[in-house]
Order: structure tokens, then sequence, then C-alpha cells
């Protein structure tokens, strides 16, 4: 193995923030308790990225953007930062960004004007057993200079690419398949980080946005579908930032330019930009499910606004799936949105039945079979006197697992309901995501072996609907509803029509949908 390679594996090596052992130790024994029972019947949150360049104490900047993308990750955070006289700097850590990435001794260390910042949830890799080595940013040193890169997505054949690199001498320090990258930007041939970038990444399938930083550049890139989201902020002449969602930029002041283009890489150096085509052009295939639940609602997407969006999804669901009944109720808070356009288009009154406990942390105690039985109580909790009599309408935005459904179901009976009625603000979950989502296997899902009538009965409510694929499609401005033969979005999850073969996962046993399906 030639010495660069070696080099190119050392992780952040040169951080002047070194963890304390023993902290770090307590950190991650705390990232490890078990979740809330009500966490294991949700689509997780696939990462967030973010990075400045061209202000002074950036790693600030990005930590800000972070905490405004934590919804995306709350496993764990990191961030790189350069300075021209004490080079590459970083720190990662366990926890919320809050609890971090706030502290002033800790962000002194990350001094400079150009830094890169990562939230994580573990879409691959150790899920639930993260260890330190797999928290993002990855760094990498080259003899023409070091590197960090911050992925969001999912690469598709990262087993067989570990599996190449491995037999060629490359040494992998993580479990995640993002570090797949590195390892290919330092067998590169070229002579330029950017170049080198280009050729790792026409070798990756699968879905990324990376944010990635040299000792002068600031890099985005998205992958030739456009899976994952990525914009473009300026801060002021000569200051940029590139984020995975607009509210990021919102809340460092800066001023939303555009979208990364699908298959695009920007380049920005000295307060220039540039735009760079690495990819051969193909039709963008955006995650529909980012609309539905995953940006937050105050975020643009596609020159959308993702409240308006989810609203008009409550507009088409009353539309497609009317019931008589006395109140319209979100459950909190990502069925909020849709609830409001239920109500709004059927005249029914819009109410907060469902009270979210907004103080509940992931690991408040360690989940006894007594708490486990509270389950969703420890999250919400039923506003007995708004509810008691009436003929419920819950608004949701998915059914997976169908468990946490079912304990919303009691809470609200319990709570004296004539009747409840379940209008979900997506197609069914029917298949896992490969791209960047952390989903059940699908013999989990309950839409992969259930219609709609048995969720029903499953779930012991009075009626179920959910919002048709072509309603979806229509409520994010497809006004002819979705093309079979051009799907305008990557909707796998619901349809099972991956864009891109997810050939670790068929290389494992899994069957992709058959004709008859």
């Amino acid at each position: 193995m030639d010495s660069e390679t070696f080099q190119a594996m050392s992780t952040c090596h040169r951080s002047r923030a070194p963890l304390d052992r023993k902290a770090a130790d307590l950190r991650s024994a705390d990232a490890h308790l078990p979740a809330h029972p009500f966490d294991d019947d949700t689509l997780h949150e696939e990462c967030g990225v973010f990075g400045v360049i061209g202000v002074a104490e950036a790693a600030n900047f990005v930590a800000l953007g972070l905490h405004a993308l934590q919804h995306r990750g709350q496993e764990a955070g990191g961030i790189v930062s350069h300075d021209p006289e004490q080079g590459f700097n970083s720190a990662r850590r366990f926890g919320y960004v809050r609890d971090n990435f706030t502290k002033a001794s800790l962000m002194e260390t990350l001094p400079g004007e150009l830094s890169i910042g990562h939230v994580r949830y573990s879409t691959s890799g150790s899920k639930g057993q993260t260890q330190l080595r797999d928290v993002q940013p990855f760094f990498g040193e080259f003899s023409l200079g070091g590197a960090a890169i911050a992925h969001n997505g999912n690469i598709t054949n990262a087993d067989a690419l570990r599996r190449e690199l491995i037999e060629r001498g490359s040494i992998f320090q993580s479990a995640s398949d993002s570090e797949c990258i590195i390892h290919l930007m330092a067998r590169s041939l070229q002579r330029k980080v950017p170049d080198r970038m280009m050729d790792a990444l026409r070798r990756v399938e699968g879905a990324f946005s990376v944010v990635a930083m040299t000792r002068t550049k600031l890099i985005g890139v998205r992958d030739p579908l456009g899976v994952r989201p990525l914009v473009l902020g300026q801060l002021g002449d000569g200051a940029w930032a590139l984020s995975s969602e607009t509210c990021a930029l919102d809340i460092i002041g800066a001023e939303f330019v555009r979208e990364v283009e699908p298959g695009e890489m920007v380049v920005i150096e000295h307060g220039e930009v540039t735009s760079h085509r690495p990819f051969a052009p193909t039709q963008s295939r955006f995650c529909i499910f980012e609309h539905v639940y995953f940006s937050r609602p105050d975020s643009i997407l596609g020159g959308r606004s993702v409240y308006e969006t989810r609203r008009q999804i409550g507009v088409e669901l009353a539309r497609e799936a009317p019931v008589d009944a006395d109140i319209v109720c979100p459950v909190p808070d990502s069925g909020t949105p849709a609830a409001i356009g239920f109500s709004q288009e059927s005249g029914i009154p819009y109410a907060m039945g469902i009270i979210r406990n907004q103080y509940m942390g992931r690991t408040f105690i360690e989940p006894t079979e007594q708490i486990r039985n509270m389950g969703v109580r420890l999250k919400l909790n039923v506003n007995r006197a708004l509810i008691r009599g009436k003929r419920v309408i819950l608004v949701d935005d998915s059914v997976v697992r169908g468990t946490t459904s079912r304990k919303i179901k009691e809470m609200i009976f319990d709570a004296g309901a004539a009747e409840v009625h379940f209008r979900i603000a997506s197609p069914p979950t029917s298949w896992p995501c490969f791209y960047g989502v952390d989903t059940p296997e699908r013999e989990k899902l309950l839409a992969s072996h259930m219609s709609e009538e048995e969720m029903r009965e499953h779930l012991g409510v009075d009626s179920l609907r959910f919002i048709s694929l072509d309603g979806l499609y229509r409520a994010v401005g497809e006004a002819g509803g979705r093309d079979p033969a051009r799907p305008q979005y990557c909707d796998a999850c619901f349809s099972g029509d991956y864009p891109v073969a997810p050939s670790d996962r068929i290389e494992g046993g899994f069957q992709l949908k058959t004709a008859a399906e």
C-alpha cells in the first residue's frame, strides 16, 4: 500500500481538540441507551450536511447550520475546519449539536474561514452501535493536501467497493459506506482534489449529496438522480454556504441562491463559484418523502414551500377520502400541515387533540417493560376534554410497522372518542429505502403484506385511508399525477420502483418487485 493511501485512512487525525477518552466513553454509552418505543415505528431521518467558506470563525456558522438540521440526524455530529496557520482541525461528538458545539472551549479549537459539518443518523454501518470513528466528516491527507467530506445518502454498491479496496490494500477505519469515497479519492491518479472526487463519485452508485473541503475550496456534489437535497446560499461578498436544506441558511442569515442541480459539482474558491458536470445527464428522481416528512416545513424544495406542499397533501386527502366527523386532529408534529389542509378542504374544524411533550429526550430512562407498555404516552398525550364524545379524524404522515398507530388509537378511544378515522399523508409504505433512509426490513412493513382494509382491521379504527400516489404527485405540483413510464420522483418506498438497483442488497438476497406486484 502506498504512503498516500495509508495517510488517507487517518480520519481527522490532526484535530486540535483530542477527545478525552473517559468522557467519550460516557457519551458513547449514553448514545447507545435504548430509544423510546415510539422511535422504533417511524422512518428515521437520513443525515444533514453543511459547509461555509469566507467568514471568520466559520465553524460557529456550521454549528448553527447543523442545529437547524438536527431533525435529519440526532445520533452524532462532527465539524472540520481549516486555518492557514493551524491546518485542519476537527471535533466529533455523540449527541445533539446544542450539547456539544455550543461550548466556547470546543469551538475555539476549530479556527478558520472554511468549515464543514455533519449530523448523523446511522442508515448504514453499525446501526445503533455507532463508534466515534463512524462519525463524519471523514478526512484524508493526500500528497497534494488534505480533504474532508460529509455525505448524506447511501451508497448501494458500498459492499462491493469495500471488498475491492481492501483487496488492493486499503485499510478501513469505520463501518460507514461514506469512507469508500475517501479511499477511492486516494487511489485516483488526478492531481486536483475536485478531480479526484469526480473520479471517486463516478464509481459510486446510489444516493449522495456531498459537502467537502480542501485547504482553499468548499465543494458540493449531488448524484445524477438528485435523490437527496443540497442548496447553495450566500452570506455576503465572497462568503458562501452549502446546506441540506434552506432552513439552515436562514439561521445564519444567508440568502438562498439556488439548489445544486442533480449531477452537478460546485467548487467555491476565492469567493467564486464554478459549476462542473462530472456525470452523464439523466432524468432526476428527487426523494418524494422529503416533501412528506423529512425536510423541515419551513424549507424550500424544488421552488416549493414544504409547508404548503404538506398542506396541499391534506387537501388532496380530503378530496380522495372524505368522512363525516366532528374534528380533524394531527398526530404531532409531522401530521400538522396535512391536518390543516384536510380541515380547510373538508370544512371540519381543526383541533389539537393530541399534545406532544416537547421536552422528551431520546434517552429519558431505559425502557423497562412497564415503561414500554406506556409507549407513545411518553411522547404524546390526549386532550381528553376536547376528544370526549367526538368523531375524530387523525392525520399522520405514514404508517410503518403500525405499532404506534395502534397505541395512538387506543389513547383516543380511552379518552372517550366516539369514532376514530385515520387519514395518512403518504401512500402505503411497502418497500424499504436503500438511498439514505433507515426503514425496517420489508416483512416488518405493515403495508407489505396487508391490504388497506386488513390494516384498518389490524389497527382497530373505524376507517383508514392513504393518499394515492397520484394524489401525492398532484400535491407536490405534478398536475397530471405520476408518470408510470418516467416517474418524476423517487417513490420506491411506495411503488417498489428503484431508480438505482440496490446491488449490495440484491446480492444479499433482496427480491425486487415482480410484474405481479
